[in-house]
């Protein structure tokens, strides 16, 4: 029998809609344990929903993902140790995290997300005339789950849409944790020498974009770095479209798998914002991201992790604590789960999540409510699963009505 401390990390998902199954038994019977890592290593595994938020809220656990002491969860070691230079605020601590996080914060407030609502509607109505002009059955994920956080993360950003399918192919690649080492640094160039070629051409006449308004701006501050802004249009769009379009896959096939759920938010919209929350508690895509490593020891939950030790706290298993949410293996859109890691925790939470919720909200009450016949051309068993994946998902989802 295979002892905790051999399991190697990640696990992958065996049911499509639940976490690996070992995470239940690791959370009851010892739920801060370690385990290995694909560079050999073995780190702390953190499950209970308590003693995860405790990690990502203390300052003494650092995210600084080019220390050597910080959880390598690919074969090869971490691509982004390569580029030092493009550190952003995911790698950052205290007191570098907080200003450099300020800076950007203004783009991705209520406020700026709910002007971008009208443009967000365009591009969904705009997509699902597409779709609706097709014979049938089409693959969502192409023609809706991906279009639109991408338009959208372009459009705000100001990269050009037509460049689409180039950063979308090597972020995919990036994200494949088999990956070969070579393959994944060759994908990361491309896509930062796409990106320094695009910033090197704003600075000459800034746009009235995102990228732009941060270099007229920290240029007037004196703090401009075009390495740093390279590096934070990286990560902004990474991040920015895959996982929103994951959500919309995974979250489709779930609704259309609880039809009675599904009628609720359809009769009444205002249900729509809870259902997401229960959504992103449920599925957890970004299980990992919030790893960690102590720099200095710390005391959770009666165990002392010791400086230098890596900590992977795991979101999958503390949104199916039991201690939290009841029954947590029901999808349950009126549970009222806002408590919920998914965007993580602290002063790392996800910096887009509003954005993210916005474009969720956007798309299930115009998908649902323009073609209400909505329906999978295919059993759940045979849909192609991210199960080799960073961020989970769906490669494909074809659909009819």
């Amino acid at each position: 029998m295979t002892t905790l401390e051999e399991l190697e990390f990640p696990l992958t998902r065996t049911s499509p809609f639940a976490p690996p199954e070992a995470y239940t038994q690791i959370r009851e019977e010892q739920p801060i344990t370690r385990v290995r890592v694909p560079d050999d290593k073995h780190v702390w595994l953190v499950t209970r929903h308590e003693d995860v938020r405790a990690v990502l809220n203390d300052r003494r656990f650092s995210s600084d993902r080019f220390s050597d002491n910080f959880p390598s969860l690919v074969k090869g070691g971490n691509p982004f140790r390569r580029n030092q230079a493009e550190k952003t605020i995911i790698s950052m601590d205290a007191p570098q995290h907080g200003p450099a996080r300020k800076a950007v914060l203004g783009e991705f407030t209520v406020k700026r997300v709910n002007s971008l609502r009208p443009r967000i509607q365009e591009i969904v109505d705009e997509l699902i005339d597409g779709i609706l002009a097709s014979p049938g059955p089409v693959d969502l994920v192409d023609k809706l789950s991906l279009p639109v956080p991408s338009l959208v993360i372009c459009e705000l950003l100001g990269v050009p849409y037509a460049d689409h399918d180039l950063f979308q192919r090597d972020t995919a690649k990036l994200l494949k944790r088999e990956l070969d080492l070579a393959e994944r640094d060759a994908a990361s160039d491309r896509i930062r020498a796409y990106l320094r070629e695009l910033v090197v051409g704003k600075e000459a006449a800034p746009t009235e974009d995102l990228l732009g308004r941060q270099i007229v701006k920290l240029r007037a501050e004196g703090t401009y770095n075009r390495d740093a802004l390279v590096g934070m249009a990286f990560l902004l769009l990474l991040a920015g479209h895959e996982t929103t379009a994951n959500m919309i896959s995974l979250s489709t096939v779930a609704l259309l798998q609880h039809p009675g759920q599904l009628e609720v938010i359809k009769a009444d919209p205002a249900k729509t914002l809870p259902a997401i929350e229960e959504l992103l508690r449920y599925f957890t895509i970004v299980d990992l991201a919030t790893s960690r490593f102590a720099t200095e020891d710390v005391e959770i939950d009666g165990v002392t992790i010791r400086a230098g030790e890596g900590v992977l706290a795991v979101g999958h298993s503390a949104n199916w604590d039991p201690r939290v949410f009841d029954d947590p293996s029901e999808l349950d859109i009126e549970r009222g789960a806002r408590h919920h890691v998914a965007f993580g925790f602290g002063p790392h939470q996800c910096l887009g999540q509003n954005l993210a919720r916005a474009e969720l909200q956007i798309v299930f009450d115009t998908l649902f409510r323009r073609i209400p016949g909505l329906k999978l051309a295919t059993g759940v068993d045979e849909l192609p699963f991210k199960r080799d994946a960073s961020i989970y998902g769906l490669y494909r989802l074809p659909v009819t009505w």
